[in-house]
């Protein structure tokens, strides 16, 4: 394919958004394996003894890479405007690719102290780096080579490897803990041991092949003619946040938008996930494949809205996502709760169990008592409580309750109930994710168009978004008797930005870009 001004031909398009999105997909998923994993991480980097905070711990170290995402928007957006898109966002892939393999490596809590969550600290922060960088590469790489009248179509393609990365990380992550052991309870234990590094070990294979793709790639037909005629950007960064009308539109782009579409995006995916795990108490498994099974029938509606926003504008697309996520988030997450609730259901009390055993605790007379009850229920729920006790031999077999663990497998109806709650919420996502790119394209010349895009992206997506699932988690442990209490944030974000985007954004289709 030839870098010239022309949008590439069909054939050519469909080049450039399999190389795009195969490297983008991979960064979301090095990005997102973390998340995923996040109960598991929490044992290995940071202390038992409080797992609350252990957990906590864990979200801030993941929201601290999406804090830093703007920093990366500013340092490869200015690059990718003084030297291109392709190099660019080869340069980000290497380094999430790097950072992700690292944390695989990193020794455990118990091995070198605090050492190891400083550590992850560190790659997390770059990852988050390199993150801000890749998006704005790829939307803009894309949307510079699309035909008018197809930018919301072409670069909707994009905007699914987000998803689809939680996706492939949530595969990789159930496919290694089933393939460690035949038995159940030995192959959970070594992934919570070890096995859990493989997913991001693995990570190092696929960014091989997403480099290797890339190489193969030209600059975008834009970019080139622009560089050709010597109208590149000297300094972007001024241009882009110094210009009176360009600093309205990125502000625009934020407030606007971005923002109100970040909380969307982390709420019906990753705050999903953390209620149903630590609010509801679904089982691990479940859990996750009640996310898989949602994003695989959300997914083509990434480009459903995406392809429609070419024909309407992308404005009352984005806008509709977020009002409905405003008025139905509590009803939705109350109803996901209610599901797993065992106090609405009828137990069938002759099948319940209990069993306990003593374990000696090493170097003293005292003993460990873990006492395991399950119950089952009419509606096929599953029910498991684990209590573990310390016996102190010294005062006289005294006990200390040191942790109760319950989860639940919920029935087949009440499962496929959650992944159809999961898929509405994830169905808003793709309202307000699909057409987004168009939209940050079109606002911004092509000389300052990386930097001025990406900007306002990662800090809606990355700090108002990536902070919805710590934040909310932080007020569920304040304020307790209300379930749904984190919720309150990413409705009162999207509230927000619905009211800014309805009064001030226009509803544009596809403007002339190759300026």
């Amino acid at each position: 394919m030839e870098a010239t001004g022309n949008p590439a031909p069909t054939k050519g398009i469909r080049s450039v958004i399999w190389a795009s999105s195969l490297g983008t997909l991979i960064e979301w998923y090095d990005f997102y394996i973390f998340g995923s994993l996040a109960t598991v991480i929490a044992t290995q980097f940071f202390p038992k003894t409080n797992p609350t905070a252990a957990l906590l711990s864990v979200l801030a170290t993941f929201a601290a890479g999406f804090i830093v995402r703007p920093f990366g928007a500013l340092v490869f957006g200015r690059i990718g405007d003084l030297v291109g898109r392709k190099y660019t966002f080869l340069l980000t892939l290497i380094i999430m690719g790097g950072s992700t393999f690292c944390i695989g490596l990193v020794p455990s809590y118990e091995s070198i102290g605090f050492a190891a969550p400083i550590i992850v600290l560190v790659l997390r922060l770059l990852q988050g780096l390199a993150l801000g960088g890749e998006y704005g590469g790829a939307a803009t790489y894309v949307a510079e080579h699309a035909p008018a009248g197809r930018r919301g179509f072409y670069t909707s393609w994009i905007q699914t490897t987000a998803t689809l990365g939680l996706f492939v990380s949530l595969g990789v992550i159930l496919i290694t803990r089933h393939a460690l052991d035949s038995d159940e309870a030995a192959s959970i234990a070594k992934f919570n041991d070890w096995g859990w590094r493989i997913p991001f070990l693995l990570s190092i294979v696929l960014v091989g092949v997403s480099v290797y793709i890339r190489l193969k790639m030209n600059e975008s037909p834009l970019f080139a003619k622009l560089k050709s005629e010597g109208k590149t950007s000297t300094n972007p960064l001024k241009e882009s946040f110094t210009q009176k009308r360009n600093l309205k539109m990125v502000l625009l782009a934020l407030f606007g938008a971005t923002m109100g579409q970040g909380v969307v995006w982390y709420t019906g995916q990753f705050y999903a996930q953390s209620f149903l795990e630590n609010v509801v108490k679904v089982d691990f498994e479940s859990s996750r494949t009640i996310l898989i099974w949602a994003i695989l029938f959300a997914t083509p509606l990434f480009v459903v809205f995406g392809s429609w926003s070419d024909r309407v504008g992308r404005k009352w697309i984005m806008l509709a996502g977020m009002a409905l996520a405003i008025f139905t988030y509590r009803p939705l997450f109350g109803a996901l709760n209610d599901l797993g609730d065992e106090s609405r259901k009828r137990e069938v009390v002759e099948q319940r169990t209990y069993a306990s055993t003593l374990t000696p605790i090493s170097d003293s007379q005292d003993q460990l008592r873990t006492g395991t009850t399950r119950r089952s229920y009419t509606d096929g729920m599953l029910l498991e409580v684990i209590v573990t006790d310390t016996l102190y031999a010294q005062n006289g077999r005294e006990t200390i309750k040191e942790s109760v663990k319950v989860t639940k497998v919920p029935g087949t109806k009440d499962y496929w109930l959650m992944v159809l709650i999961v898929f509405i919420m994830i169905a808003y996502v793709t309202m307000v994710y699909g057409p987004i790119a168009a939209f940050l394209v079109e606002l911004f010349p092509t000389k300052i168009r990386y930097t001025s895009m990406s900007l306002p992206y990662h800090i809606g997506n990355g700090v108002f978004g990536g902070l919805t699932p710590f934040i909310a988690t932080l007020l569920t442990t304040v304020y307790h008797n209300d379930v749904l209490v984190g919720l309150w944030y990413p409705i009162a974000i999207a509230a927000v930005c619905l009211v800014i985007g309805a009064l001030y954004i226009s509803n544009r289709i596809d403007t002339n870009i190759a300026d």
